[in-house]
């Protein structure tokens, strides 16, 4: 019988381009696509890759065979998802590790998108909130069949799919200096300012000291210490709508309190402040399962 993840890669690489845009797609490293690659072209008998110093791209041959095996792997697909139904709420959960802002502002609306949908065969979901760092240990010791993180560098022992983008705002309290400044807020303000921030290891946290230490050419050790530390995004929420420290959150966490008034955005004019959102799972998967395939295919359509 055909490899099916052979076909899978084959697919992958038709629509991403070359080999290399889909192992990123699929989590894989290069050496492990091609190495599939090349035992589907013995199996099929025929060259389906074509390598030059410009990259790769299928032959003709390998396009009329990853059009052909696009119906195999979305008939595979389907059948994953109908055996999953199957099971139901007696089927082992999907065990989804997810850091803290996610699990909190994010993941729930995704579920119940997930469900609408009846994708995932209405398979239960055990979730763990942790900072990125604890969310990367749970996927790595194979408790979690997957994790959702927004941190901007990924372990190489792990697999990873980045799904979308999540942008961080500045945000004060309605009492706060910057709430009612008529200068333009710069980098360097925000990098000489004591936040409310996240403990160590949180992605938020993360992202936020890498754009300002790598746009200004600073060492961490630069920045001041945190005006205060805590261990969850409503935390920090709630200190910045009453103190009189600014913070630096996802945009998708504070978008309720700045439509409320309880928070005000504070526009950075010479930094964009993002991170990636990416799921992960432990390289000791064969694959990602069925149930997960389908909530990271909600996830991808909400974010940009």
């Amino acid at each position: 019988m055909t490899d099916l993840v052979g076909l899978r890669i084959l697919v992958a690489i038709d629509s991403a381009g070359g080999i290399s845009a889909a192992a990123r797609t699929l989590g894989l490293s290069q050496q492990a696509v091609s190495q599939r690659v090349r035992a589907l072209e013995r199996e099929v008998g025929a060259h389906l890759v074509e390598r030059s110093s410009r990259g790769s791209a299928l032959t003709v041959t390998g396009r009329l065979v990853a059009t052909w095996a696009a119906d195999v792997v979305e008939a595979a697909t389907r059948f994953d998802v109908a055996v999953a139904s199957l099971h139901g709420p007696g089927a082992a959960p999907l065990r989804v590790a997810a850091s803290l802002t996610v699990a909190e502002y994010l993941l729930p609306g995704w579920l119940v998108r997930l469900r609408a949908g009846e994708s995932a065969g209405a398979r239960e979901v055990e979730l763990t909130a942790v900072n990125s760092a604890g969310v990367l240990e749970l996927v790595r010791d194979g408790s979690h069949d997957v994790g959702f993180v927004e941190t901007p560098h990924l372990p190489d022992d792990v697999s990873a799919r980045t799904l979308g983008h999540d942008e961080l705002v500045v945000v004060v309290g309605p009492r706060h200096a910057w709430a009612r400044r008529r200068t333009p807020l710069r980098a360097a303000e925000l990098a000489a300012t004591a936040l409310v921030t996240r403990e160590t290891g949180s992605g938020t946290r993360a992202a936020l000291e890498e754009a300002l230490t790598r746009h200004l050419g600073l060492a961490p050790s630069d920045l001041p210490r945190p005006a205060a530390q805590l261990p969850t995004t409503a935390a920090v929420r709630a200190t910045v709508a009453l103190g009189t420290s600014p913070a630096v959150l996802s945009a998708l966490a504070v978008r309720d309190a700045i439509a409320d008034g309880s928070l005000v955005r504070v526009p950075v004019v010479d930094l964009h402040l993002s991170r990636p959102l990416s799921v992960v799972w432990s390289r000791d998967l064969p694959r990602v399962p069925a149930a997960a395939r389908a909530l990271m295919d909600v996830i991808a359509a909400d974010l940009p």
